[in-house]
């Protein structure tokens, strides 16, 4: 369907692409927008990033979803209509949106823009309740209605379908990056070139930091330097552990399969961090000699803020860092589900959402 400005009648129904039950094939299907309230948005969505976590959650790998279930949190759009009280945003203008739609605006998280870790729980972009107690819905769709305060401004140096990844794979990277200060002077390990992975480089070398990738074998090292690594490892070979033993001031963990995490923790100096970010279906174990030796600490980290994930859009921007994609038709979902789960993807999918 076509939306324009001149619009009067709320969208009441969109078409999507939707996993109508665990593990079952999406399939195109229409799905409910909500009126556009005083301070929403109405974004016609041109490109939609795959992620691994579609995957995860469309075949219940992180618990019980809500079917039929529209995936997709890499929203790159254009807005189409604005609330009688939206200021943040006007008709035309390019924007995104990431994880979340909402969160309790209250707590301590939110007010220090933080609204990813909300002590009442965000609300996610879909496979979540709204305020309402009704099903939010994703980007593999023509269009949606969000509130300005959980949008954020695609900058005009990024393309939008190179920008829509960024909506999740860019901030996840960008956020523990920033926090651990990777920089000038550190040096900084990504685990995994994946969707998240790739733009971990990119962000890192960007900040200033050497940039190493340890990848199960070489098979992508000419990538992983093309893309800004410094050097390239693979954790195949037994010798990669002795060779860079207490080498890294940071390790950043991409990967969605359990980690041999205290060899990974060998690989840290004293004080370093080795921060996951992947979320494997399975749990891990761990010697806590290995985080004791070397006060090093094992953490994690998810998504960004609102303010965050701008501040990451502009840096991308700023460097001139999209994600490697490959576009696909919105009927090629599943075959792409297949290939990200065989590691076939250099390096994320994005849906042209005009396919749908």
């Amino acid at each position: 369907m076509s939306v324009t400005e001149s619009v009067t009648e709320p969208v009441t129904q969109v078409a999507a692409y939707a996993a109508p039950a665990p593990k079952a094939p999406l399939e195109r299907i229409t799905v409910p927008r909500r009126p556009g309230g005083a301070h929403d948005v109405l974004i016609d969505i041109k490109f939609a990033g795959i992620c691994h976590s579609d995957i995860h959650q469309v075949t219940d790998g992180w618990g019980e979803g809500i079917y039929p279930m529209v995936p997709g949190h890499e929203i790159a759009g254009v807005v189409t209509q604005v609330g009688a009280d939206v200021t943040k945003f006007a008709v035309g203008d390019r924007v995104g949106v990431g994880c979340f739609v909402d969160s309790c605006r209250e707590c301590e998280q939110c007010l220090a823009g933080q609204e990813q870790f909300c002590a009442k729980g965000m609300t996610g972009t879909y496979n979540s309740l709204d305020k309402n107690g009704e099903p939010t819905y994703g980007g593999y769709s023509t269009h949606v209605v969000v509130d300005e305060n959980y949008t954020v401004r695609i900058p005009e140096g990024l393309a939008l379908d190179v920008a829509a990844p960024l909506l999740c794979a860019g901030i996840t990277l960008y956020s523990p990056l920033k926090h651990w200060q990777a920089g000038p002077g550190k040096r900084v390990a990504v685990v995994g070139l994946g969707g998240l992975g790739h733009m971990g480089v990119k962000i890192a070398h960007a900040l200033g930091a050497e940039v190493t990738v340890l990848s199960q074998t070489l098979r992508k090292k000419e990538d992983g330097l093309k893309l800004g690594a410094d050097h390239f490892h693979a954790t195949n070979d037994e010798a990669t552990f002795k060779e860079l033993a207490g080498r890294f001031d940071l390790i950043v963990s991409t990967v969605s399969a359990p980690l041999a995490l205290d060899a990974y923790l060998g690989l840290l100096k004293v004080d370093g961090a080795l921060v996951n970010v992947g979320a494997p279906e399975e749990p891990v174990s761990l010697n806590l000699f290995s985080v004791i030796g070397g006060r090093k600490t094992l953490a994690g980290s998810m998504i960004g803020g609102i303010a965050e994930t701008q501040e990451m859009l502009d840096f991308c921007a700023e460097h001139g860092l999209g994600a490697d994609i490959e576009v696909i038709r919105a009927d090629e979902v599943n075959e792409a589900y297949e290939r990200v789960q065989s590691g076939d993807v250099r390096y994320r999918f994005v849906i042209d959402t005009s396919t749908i």
